[in-house]
Order: structure tokens, then sequence, then C-alpha cells
């Protein structure tokens, strides 16, 4: 990590993270901002993927005073006891006054630095205007361009830039263009990508439904795995906060298969 130029105050970062994300404007499974209070001042911030036991201990390791994350501690739903798994997270955070900011659907959506503008970049798709073509619940979805010979060569792509296998349901072998993709696990989005006019989509997971629906429509399907889709939003929205505010800032991946 690098030396930290300064601190800001929690309350500040968060204002930060809220302004730029605009966490109010969704309906969400769980609550984004400040999930677990740490130490007022912050030099430091670890941007991760998921709030993890191992993601918790390497912000430990390299000094963190918070860390920013997509899938945080808390979802509609849950049980709702300290125990086992969440006991641990708990008391690794507390005992380190460790400050953990988390942004589900907010950071997924967000136009530039989000997980899907994020991939979209990553994996060279464009926008036709200014902006993407949104559908789906809450316009998660986004649908840009990119010229490939088919699907299976999109596919080759994605695997090349994510450095993992993907699974390809590709009903047909023909040139594609117009890319729809929803990063995590978005497959309950195929059907409205569908109706924006997507030729292939892009996403982290596939149900049993979607492989169906791909081939009764004609449209392409790719999972590239959730985690692998996800890899992109978190450090792009702490980098910039953090070089805002003047404070340090440190992606750490880990590895998930999913």
């Amino acid at each position: 990590m690098n030396s930290p130029e300064s601190s800001v105050s929690r309350d500040v970062l968060l204002s930060a993270f809220d302004d730029l994300l605009q966490p109010a404007a969704f309906k969400d499974y769980g609550p984004n901002g400040l999930q677990v209070e740490g130490k007022k001042e912050i030099r430091s911030v670890v941007s991760g993927v998921t709030a993890s036991l191992a993601l918790i201990d390497a912000a430990i390791e390299v000094g963190a005073d918070a860390l920013f994350v997509h899938h945080g501690l808390f979802w509609r739903g849950q049980d709702g006891r300290v125990t086992g798994w969440m006991k641990q997270r708990l008391a690794r955070l507390l005992a380190h006054e460790i400050n953990l900011f988390a942004y589900h659907l907010p950071l997924d959506a967000h136009l530039t630095l989000g997980n899907n503008a994020q991939l979209a970049r990553h994996l060279g798709i464009h926008w036709v205007g200014a902006e993407p073509v949104r559908f789906g619940e809450q316009s998660l979805g986004f649908l840009g361009v990119r010229a490939e010979r088919s699907a299976a060569t999109l596919a080759l792509w994605v695997e090349q830039q994510l450095g993992r296998p993907v699974t390809l349901i590709a009903p047909n072998d023909q040139p594609i263009e117009r890319v729809a993709l929803c990063t995590g696990g978005a497959q309950g989005y195929f059907e409205a990508a569908i109706a924006a006019g997507a030729e292939v989509f892009i996403t982290g997971e596939i149900s049993e439904p979607q492989a169906h629906y791909a081939r009764e429509c004609g449209v392409a399907y790719i999972a590239c795995g959730h985690h692998a889709s996800e890899r992109y939003g978190a450090p792009a929205v702490a980098a910039h906060v953090a070089s805002q505010l003047g404070i340090a800032h440190q992606f750490i991946d880990i590895p998930n298969p999913a």
C-alpha cells in the first residue's frame, strides 16, 4: 500500500462514497454504506469484492483503516445471530477498528466506475451514444456494442481477459455486435436483455432456464463467474475517492472460483 498522504474522518469518507454512488436511489438486498464502525480517522482503505475473513485478514496485514467492498456482511433475511463465520469476521473488524463500507446495487450501476461499466471497459464493449442503453429491474443492465465473428470468439476473448473459463450457450454461429451485460448473479435479467435487442448476454452466473431461453430465442449467453465479473468496480470507486481525499488505497483480490 502506498504511504498515506493525509487522513480523513470516517464521516467525510462515507459522504464521499454516498455522494458518488447515491445509495438512496436503489431498493437493495441489504444496507449500503457504513456497515461496521471502526477508527474515526482513516489514512488507508483496502478494496475487495467480498468482506470475507481472508480479505479482512489481508487488510489487517497491510494496516488498513477501512475496507470498501461490493458484498458486505448483512443481507435481507439473514438469521441475525452473531455466531460462526459472522462472529469471526466481526471480531476481526472490531478488534482492529476497521471500518467496513459496502455498496451492492449502487456499485453495479454507476455509469463510469461501477461493476458493469468497468467490466464493459475491460472487455472493450462500447456505447452507441454517450451512455449505454439500460434494461432490467432498476435499469441495472447495460447494452453496448462489440463486433465479433461469433459468440464463440467473444467467449474466448472474455476468457482471455478474465483469466478463467466461461460457460457459453451459443444457439448459432453468426456475427454478433449488440452485447448486453450485468455482472454477478443477473441471470434473471436475460429476458430483459433479449427484449432490449441483445445478440449476446454476459453475466456472472447461469441457471437452468437460461440455456433454454438462449436456444429458443437465438441469443447467446456467456456466464463468466460471479466473482470474476465483479472485480473491477470496487477498486475503481475506492481509488477514485481515495485520490480525491488524499488517502492511500490498495485493491486485494481474494480468488474465488464461483
